[in-house]
């Protein structure tokens, strides 16, 4: 009900302020009937998902006993957090009066609290290695990771270097395909913690023989629960049903509508967990993710999409009009289509990404969009996330920052229109799929 929601002032998911009355953020679309009443006082702030303890668990620590002086000519003795017995986080027992290491050793970094991932932003100073360390570069043989920035240090089971301290980029935090004659880029960006994109590309044989390019892109939707999660499940699904339907001779289109049938299918049972996976985090939505994707023949272009990832159409011939092929779900796009407001101005607003489709159990219905187009002349599909779009928004922005060799050089134009949004802020994780029209046929195309 409204009156026992919660009133906020800010989203807590995204921070925007808030209106009296909202039920979902307008920035973010955080579902603030989740959110829990804050209580009458203000509780002690937890560190790394720590409970305090209640004031009658605090009572009953053995808090240990600072000498009394002598007399009061004898000032107190001060209690250090070493003359302390303690163990460390693998339950070793630390050794007591231990003097303290100097500020700025490896040691001294250890012994600070450590996050899961280090503060943003990302740019670290690296420490110069040991030139005997880098003189014997580490053996161990299979398993051992050697750290990416000093190329000297053994990276410890938490992904840190025991050398210089350089946390160790995710396996998923910039990925790069190249399948033929498409490619593909996902990269965490510059303020993000985790990669929450995903992409699927793919190449096939249609009965006739001839060939089939497909690329799913997929943006996990940050509000929600293990949205990483659900991009990656998405994307998967979605590509290998297009590459299992095609080669049967599906059409297209109906290939793609049913691919996103099969995307929604696979987040929606990310949700079906045992409860007690959610008994800590009781508030959270169920995963979701938006989806774009693109089926190219040497003559039909089909996209499908639901959210606000998008597709764009980027001739060759630069004097020819690029287009936009998908149309947002989102609220500056109803804004837009029920003539409220111009294009620019829904964009402008700070409601304006709020999505109003996605794929997740969460979602009030599901609607795949779907759109056939034949081309008259050769250009490049560019499948892509807000994560770049955000940085080019109309067809002819984008068609501005597309190499002109975009169809020939797929990975190298993708790995161009990363850098661009990456070089404009990289405010969100950033994820393109370059795919040519028409299908070359196979091997036509060196990677």
């Amino acid at each position: 009900m409204m009156s026992q929601m919660p009133q906020l002032s800010a989203c807590p998911s995204c921070e925007e302020p808030l209106e009296s009355g909202d039920r979902f953020c307008g920035a973010c679309g955080y579902d603030l009937s989740a959110v829990p009443a804050p209580p009458d006082d203000h509780p002690t702030l937890t560190m790394n998902g720590a409970v305090p303890p209640t004031p009658e668990e605090a009572a009953d620590v053995d808090w240990p006993v600072v000498p009394q002086p002598e007399n009061s000519e004898t000032p107190p003795a001060v209690l250090l957090p070493t003359d302390l017995p303690g163990t460390d986080s693998g339950g070793t027992p630390l050794p007591s009066n231990a003097p303290l290491p100097p500020a700025g050793s490896p040691v001294a970094a250890a012994t600070g609290v450590r996050f899961d991932r280090p503060p943003e932003p990302d740019e670290y100073p690296l420490q110069a290695p040991d030139p005997r360390v880098a003189a014997e570069p580490p053996t161990g043989g299979e398993g051992v990771k050697v750290c990416v920035a000093c190329r000297s240090g053994r990276v410890d089971p938490d992904g840190y270097c025991e050398n210089c301290g350089h946390a160790q980029p995710r396996e998923r935090d910039h990925m790069e395909q190249e399948l033929g004659p498409l490619a593909a880029v996902s990269d965490r960006g510059l303020r993000h913690h985790r990669n929450e994109d995903a992409f699927a590309v793919g190449q096939c044989v249609l009965p006739d023989g001839a060939p089939a390019l497909v690329a799913v892109v997929c943006d996990g939707v940050s509000s929600a629960t293990r949205p990483d999660a659900a991009s990656l499940a998405a994307s998967q699904k979605a590509g290998e049903a297009l590459l299992a339907a095609l080669p049967q001779g599906t059409h297209p289109q109906a290939a793609m509508h049913e691919a996103i049938i099969a995307a929604s299918h696979a987040v929606n049972s990310l949700a079906e967990e045992p409860a007690t996976a959610r008994e800590h985090a009781p508030h959270q939505n169920a995963p979701a993710c938006t989806l774009v994707g693109s089926v190219v023949t040497p003559t039909l272009l089909v996209v499908g999409w639901v959210g606000d990832s998008r597709a764009y159409w980027i001739p060759v011939d630069r004097s020819s009009p690029p287009a936009r092929l998908t149309e947002d779900d989102s609220w500056a796009a109803q804004m837009v289509a029920a003539g409220l407001m111009s294009e620019a101005e829904a964009y402008a607003d700070e409601r304006a990404h709020a999505i109003t489709g996605w794929l997740g159990a969460d979602a009030y219905e599901l609607e795949p969009h779907t759109a056939s187009f034949k081309p008259d002349r050769p250009g490049v599909v560019v499948v892509c996330t807000d994560g770049l779009w955000n940085y080019a928004e109309s067809a002819e922005e984008m068609a501005e920052i597309v190499p002109a060799d975009a169809a020939v050089r797929p990975l190298h134009s993708a790995q161009v229109l990363v850098g661009h949004a990456l070089d404009g802020g990289g405010h969100d994780n950033v994820t393109v799929a370059v795919v040519p029209f028409p299908a070359p046929p196979q091997g036509a195309v060196s990677g």
